[in-house]
């Protein structure tokens, strides 16, 4: 968990000027995510989430921003990017790009059941087929490219044989990614780290529903069976042994499914795919660890998660798919 650029509420009294949103009430550090430094921010006419991006720079802030309100104008429960008095999306805040988006309501659950993993995949569908037709391009950032220029610098830190291993990896998923297959599969933009903890859930008529998708800053356009795979690998597993829990993944596979019908070449590519989304999140884990970046508050979560879930993937005999696939 991470604070990166630490704001007094004197900075964001001054950085709300340039908007049309009120006075500040409240502000407060959001202590998730090691990517951006993130702060609730209330104001006299709402509740908002001030983001500064660490990372991101102002040529890439775009693809973010707008895919967020091309999703939310076709009425799915994404932040809101707000504008400034300028009409722009991106502001500046100590010489850092800076957005200010919509606070939805919700909590993220943390044992998720069947019955949340099929809202999970219903919504994965629907942001998909609600994306096909965003105008904007843009590389996802954390993919192979970064994968390839990441494990070289991970090689003094991990040991050999965990480094040959993330090698051997990388060549395989490096084949497959330049592959003609891969090329046949659905591509657009992915949100790419749909988690538990960016999920909110609210409670509709005494049933819980999904009141908030947040944190599409590692969005991109790639496939989208990317996307599904990340997303089952963390709702529907067993958390000590990454293996995956048949009845939440095919509840969620089975509502993704009735959305936007998979397709036999993304059947023939699920284990490769699933094997991709345990390594780029290993890879991630481990730069994190080994590799950090200073902040008032920093916890890396621990990398050895998905080291055995990659194992877990590449060797399991079956894998769950779609009832009717």
């Amino acid at each position: 968990m991470a604070v990166f650029t630490a704001l007094t509420r004197a900075d964001a009294a001054g950085f709300l000027t340039q908007f049309s949103l009120g006075e500040l009430t409240a502000l407060e550090g959001i202590a998730s995510g090691i990517e951006n430094t993130n702060y609730f921010l209330d104001t006299t006419q709402g509740r908002y989430v001030l983001t500064i991006f660490e990372r991101l720079d102002f040529k890439q802030l775009p693809f973010y921003l707008e895919l967020m309100r091309h999703l939310a104008r076709r009425g799915l429960p994404v932040p809101a990017p707000q504008e400034n008095r300028s009409g722009a999306l991106m502001s500046e805040i100590r010489g850092k790009p800076a957005a200010i988006v919509t606070r939805l309501s919700g909590r993220a659950v943390r044992e998720p059941s069947a019955a949340h993993c099929a809202l999970v995949g219903d919504m994965l569908a629907r942001m998909h087929r609600a994306g096909a037709d965003f105008p904007l391009f843009q590389p996802h950032l954390r993919g192979i490219g970064w994968w390839k220029d990441s494990v070289p610098r991970l090689e003094p830190h991990v040991p050999d044989e965990i480094f040959h291993e993330l090698a051997d990896e990388l060549i395989l998923q490096d084949t497959f990614f330049r592959s003609s297959r891969f090329e046949r599969l659905p591509q657009g933009p992915i949100h790419a780290d749909l988690f538990r903890d960016n999920v909110l859930m609210v409670q509709q008529d005494s049933c819980d529903a999904i009141g908030g998708v947040i944190d599409f800053y590692f969005a991109g356009c790639s496939i989208l069976l990317f996307d599904l795979a990340v997303t089952v690998n963390d709702w529907c597993i067993d958390a000590a042994t990454g293996a995956f829990d048949s009845p939440r993944a095919q509840a969620l596979l089975d509502a993704y499914h009735a959305v936007r019908p998979l397709t036999d070449d993304e059947h023939e590519c699920w284990r490769t795919v699933l094997r991709a989304a345990a390594l780029r999140f290993w890879i991630s884990r481990l730069a994190d660890l080994h590799l950090p970046r200073p902040a008032h508050l920093l916890t890396p979560h621990d990398p050895t998660h998905f080291e055995r879930m990659l194992r877990e993937r590449a060797t399991v005999k079956s894998l769950p798919w779609v009832s009717a696939g």
